[in-house]
C-alpha cells in the first residue's frame, strides 16, 4: 500500500494537471523550521529560546560564552497541528550583561548559529534600552508594513544610532498585543508575525501581551513562555518581570480578563516595586486604551482602573510609570494631571491607520499628541544616581506618504527632578475687572533644571482658603497635537483668558506650572480680586436641571429621560437631585436628540449689529468612557428659517465635567435653540448625562481684550538658559533625523 501527496499545476488551456507523489509506508520526511529560533523572558541568568519545526521532538541548544557554542542544554517540545512541534528550552547558570552564542537543532535541522546578551542585574545600574510596538497584524492592503517597521525602521534606526549589534544595544522589545488579524488561524503566527521578524527575534527578547485579535487562543500561549509569576490560575495572563531599574508588567485587557483578581494582582505587584530600593521606574503594557483620541470606540474602562492604581503608584512612591497600549492604529501621548504617569499608545506595526475623519474622534485634555501613521517607540533607560528614561516616537509615514525614520515625538523623564520655580502674578488685578472677560497672567517661568515649560494649571475659587471647588479649572498643556494641527500653538501658557464669572462678585486665583520632566511647582500665591458689572444676560432656560422631569424640553428623536441620583445605576446628579439622560439609561438606544426654543427678539438691534455673543454650556458625563453626550445651538429668523448653527461640544469623561462655547450669533437671529445629543458607543445602556446647563447672551464684547490686565512682566526679555528641547510633538517638516541619537551610553 502507498501513501499519495498530491500536487496540482495549473497547465496551459486550462487544464489542471494533477501528479500524485508517491511515499512508502515509513517514509521520514527531513526536518525543517516553521519558526526560525527566538529569544523569551531573559534574566541576569536565564533566558528561554524557542522555535517551531514541521517534525521531530529533539529540542536541542548548543550554546556558550562569546561565539562559542561548545555546551548543549536540552529542553521539551508540545504538539502543534499535524507533526508541528513546538520546542522551548531554558539556559540557566548564565552571567549577567553578557554575550552568548547559540544555535537550535531538531534532528536534521540545524539553525545558523545567532547571540544574545543577557539583562544586566539590577545592583549594577546598568542602563538600557527597549523598543515598544503594537498591532502588526496584517493588513491586506498593505501586507508586507509589518516586516518594513522591523527591518527599516527598528533594526535600521538602532544600529544607525546606536551600533550594528542589535543584541548589544536593544535589550527588550515589548508588544502590547494584536500580533496577528486572527489568532485562532495557525498559519498567521509563522507566516504574518515570526517570518517578518526573523531578523530581529533570535538576537533581542521579545515580551507580548494579547490583544483582541489573538482571540484568547491557545497558540499564543504554545508560542510563547512568559514569567509565571501572574496570579495562579492565570499565569501568563499577567506578569512581571525586573529589568535593570525598570519594572516591566504585561496585563491582559480582554474582556474576559476585566476582572478583579488583575486588579488585586497588580496593586500587589507594584507596592513591591515601591519598596524596592532597585526599581526606580514601571512600565506597564496592555492592549487596550482608556481614552483613544483616534478611535475612541476602542475605549475601554478597565484600562482605566489600571489606570488609576499606576497613578497611585507614581505619586505614592515617586516613581515615574508609563502604560503602553494599541488597539488603535496609530500614535498618541498623553499624560495624568496630577500624576508623573505616561500613556503612551505604540501602534501601528502593520495594522491598517486609523486615519484623521475615518471614525467619531475626540480631543481629550491629557494628550499633546496624536498622529495616524506608522512606526514604533524607543525608550532609553538609565540607572545610577540620576535615574530617568527619553521617549523618542519613530514615525515610518502612512500608506500615501513613506517617512523614514522621523523623530515625531521626544520626551525625557528623571526620577530626581526639582520642580520648578513658584509662579508669581504679574500685578493685582484692578478692582472691578469685567465679568464676562479678562486675563490672568503670571512673570516669566523658570526651572532650576533647565527645564522646558510643560503646562499651566489655572484655579479660579470663591474662597482664597479653599479651591476644592473651583470655578475655573482649567489645564493649559504647551502642545496639542490633534488632526494635524497643534492647537495650543502660540500659547506660552503664562496667560489666561476668563469669561462668565458672576457680577460683582469676590473671587481669589492662582496657577502652578509644570516642566518638561512632568513635575509641578507649588502653587502661587493665592490673590483676591472682585469682578464688576456684567453685559450678559442668562436667558430664561427652562428646567435646565431636570429637577422638573422632562418639562420644557423636545424629544426631536430616541428616548428622554431625568433621573434621580442612584436610578438605574446610572450614578449621581451634579447638582440637585436629578439629571437628564439623553438617549436613556432605564430604557435605551443608540441615539438620542432633544431641544428648546428660546426667543432672542427682544435683542434683535444688538444681535443685527453683530454685536452679540452666546455662551451655553453645562455639566456633562458618561458611564465608562465609551458613550457620547454632546450639545449646541440653532440659530432661527423670524420666518423660522435657519440661519446658523454653532459646532458640537462634549465630553466623553465618566466624571461630571464642565463643558462651555461661545460664538458670534448670526444676524437675523431671532431664536436659539438649545440641542442635546446622546450617542451610544458601546455597552447596553445610552450613558449620555447632563445636568445644569445654561445659555447666556454677551453684548458688546465681541473682542475679549487678551493683554494682561496689570502691570507688563519685569522678566520680559529675559534669556533664561532651558536647556535643549525634551519635548517633542514634532512637525514632520520640523522631524529629527533618526542620526539624533540617544542619551545613553551604550549597555
Amino acid at each position: 500500500m502507498t501513501v499519495g501527496r498530491r500536487r496540482c499545476y495549473r497547465a496551459p488551456m486550462k487544464y489542471l494537471l494533477c501528479l500524485a507523489i508517491l511515499v512508502m509506508p515509513g517514509t521520514t520526511w527531513s526536518q525543517d523550521f516553521v519558526v526560525q529560533p527566538y529569544l523569551q523572558n531573559p534574566s541576569p541568568t536565564s533566558i528561554w529560546i524557542a522555535w517551531e519545526t514541521n517534525s521531530g521532538d529533539q529540542s536541542r541548544v548548543d550554546w556558550g560564552l562569546g561565539d562559542a557554542t561548545d555546551q548543549m542544554t536540552e529542553g521539551h517540545s508540545h504538539a502543534g497541528p499535524g507533526a508541528h512541534r513546538h520546542h522551548k528550552v531554558q539556559l540557566t547558570n548564565l552571567q549577567p550583561a553578557t554575550r552568548y552564542s547559540y544555535r537550535v537543532v531538531t534532528g536534521e535541522a540545524r539553525s545558523a548559529v545567532y547571540h544574545f546578551k543577557t539583562p544586566p542585574t539590577a545592583e549594577s545600574e546598568s542602563p538600557f534600552r527597549l523598543v515598544a510596538m503594537s498591532d502588526m497584524q496584517r493588513d491586506h492592503r498593505n501586507p508586507d508594513r509589518y516586516r518594513e517597521i522591523v527591518e527599516d525602521g527598528v533594526i535600521a534606526y538602532v544600529r544607525e544610532t546606536f551600533g550594528p549589534d542589535l543584541a548589544e544595544v536593544l535589550g527588550l522589545v515589548l508588544i502590547p498585543g494584536d500580533l496577528v488579524d486572527s489568532g485562532r488561524i495557525y498559519s498567521q503566527w509563522a507566516n504574518t508575525f515570526f517570518t517578518p521578524g526573523v531578523q530581529l527575534m533570535p538576537y533581542v527578547p521579545f515580551m507580548p501581551v494579547p490583544g483582541n485579535h489573538e482571540n484568547d487562543s491557545d497558540y499564543f500561549f504554545d508560542y510563547f513562555h512568559l514569567p509565571q509569576n501572574g496570579t495562579p490560575g492565570f499565569e501568563e495572563h499577567w506578569w512581571y518581570t525586573d529589568y535593570s531599574n525598570v519594572r516591566i508588567i504585561g496585563l491582559d485587557s480582554n474582556s474576559a480578563y476585566r476582572i478583579g483578581v488583575q486588579l488585586d494582582w497588580l496593586e500587589q505587584t507594584l507596592a513591591d516595586a515601591c519598596a524596592s530600593d532597585d526599581i526606580d521606574f514601571v512600565f506597564a503594557q496592555l492592549h487596550h486604551p482608556h481614552e483613544s483620541e483616534l478611535w475612541i470606540a476602542g475605549n475601554t474602562a478597565y484600562t482605566g482602573d489600571v489606570i488609576q492604581r499606576l497613578e497611585d503608584f507614581s505619586s505614592g512612591c515617586d516613581k515615574p510609570s508609563i502604560h503602553f497600549f494599541g488597539h488603535t492604529h496609530g500614535y498618541s501621548r498623553g499624560q495624568s494631571r496630577d500624576h508623573r504617569h505616561l500613556m503612551v499608545n505604540v501602534a501601528t506595526a502593520g495594522g491598517n491607520i486609523d486615519y484623521w475623519g475615518e471614525y467619531r474622534q475626540v480631543d481629550y485634555e491629557e494628550y499633546t499628541v496624536s498622529q495616524d501613521e506608522y512606526g514604533f517607540v524607543l525608550i532609553e533607560v538609565e540607572a545610577g544616581d540620576d535615574p530617568r528614561f527619553r521617549l523618542t516616537r519613530v514615525g515610518r509615514g502612512d500608506e500615501n506618504q513613506r517617512e523614514n525614520n522621523v523623530i515625531r515625538d521626544r520626551l525625557e523623564v528623571r526620577r530626581n527632578n526639582q520642580r520648578p520655580a513658584r509662579p508669581r502674578i504679574r500685578g493685582p488685578l484692578p478692582d472691578g475687572v469685567d465679568a464676562d472677560c479678562f486675563t490672568l497672567a503670571m512673570r516669566r517661568y523658570r526651572d532650576p533644571d533647565g527645564d522646558t515649560h510643560q503646562g499651566t494649571h489655572w484655579q479660579v475659587s470663591t474662597d482664597c482658603d479653599d479651591f476644592t471647588d473651583p470655578v475655573i479649572d482649567r489645564w493649559r498643556q504647551h502642545q496639542n497635537w490633534y488632526d494635524g494641527q497643534d492647537r495650543q500653538a502660540g500659547d506660552d501658557l503664562t496667560d489666561e483668558i476668563v469669561r462668565g464669572l458672576e457680577p460683582m462678585t469676590d473671587y481669589c486665583w492662582r496657577a502652578r506650572v509644570r516642566d518638561a520632566g512632568l513635575t509641578w511647582s507649588e502653587w502661587s500665591e493665592p490673590e483676591a480680586f472682585r469682578t464688576g458689572d456684567s453685559d450678559r444676560h442668562r436667558l430664561p432656560l427652562a428646567n435646565p436641571g431636570a429637577e422638573e422631569g422632562v418639562e420644557g424640553w423636545t424629544v426631536e428623536e430616541g428616548i428622554f429621560e431625568s433621573l434621580e441620583s442612584g436610578q438605574c445605576n446610572a450614578g449621581d446628579a451634579y447638582a440637585g437631585q436629578h439629571f437628564f439622560s439623553v438617549g436613556g439609561a432605564c430604557d435605551s438606544g443608540d441615539f438620542a436628540r432633544v431641544s428648546q426654543r428660546i426667543d432672542v427678539a427682544e435683542f434683535a438691534a444688538q444681535i443685527d449689529a453683530e454685536n452679540t455673543i452666546a455662551r451655553f454650556g453645562g455639566y456633562l458625563r458618561n458611564w465608562d468612557g465609551n458613550d457620547h453626550p454632546e450639545m449646541w445651538l440653532r440659530f432661527y429668523d423670524d420666518t423660522n428659517m435657519l440661519v446658523g448653527e454653532s459646532e458640537e461640544v462634549g465630553s466623553l469623561d465618566s466624571s461630571w465635567r464642565e463643558i462651555t462655547h461661545e460664538l458670534a450669533i448670526p444676524a437675523n437671529t431671532r431664536a436659539v435653540e438649545f440641542v442635546l445629543t446622546g450617542t451610544r458607543n458601546a455597552g447596553t445602556d445610552n450613558d449620555s448625562y447632563f445636568d445644569d446647563l445654561f445659555m447666556d447672551l454677551i453684548i458688546g464684547n465681541m473682542a475679549c481684550d487678551e493683554a494682561p490686565v496689570g502691570p507688563p512682566d519685569p522678566d520680559a526679555g529675559v534669556v533664561v538658559d532651558a536647556g535643549p528641547p525634551t519635548d517633542g510633538g514634532l512637525n514632520p517638516s520640523d522631524a529629527l533625523t533618526a542620526t539624533d541619537g540617544g542619551f545613553v551610553s551604550d549597555a
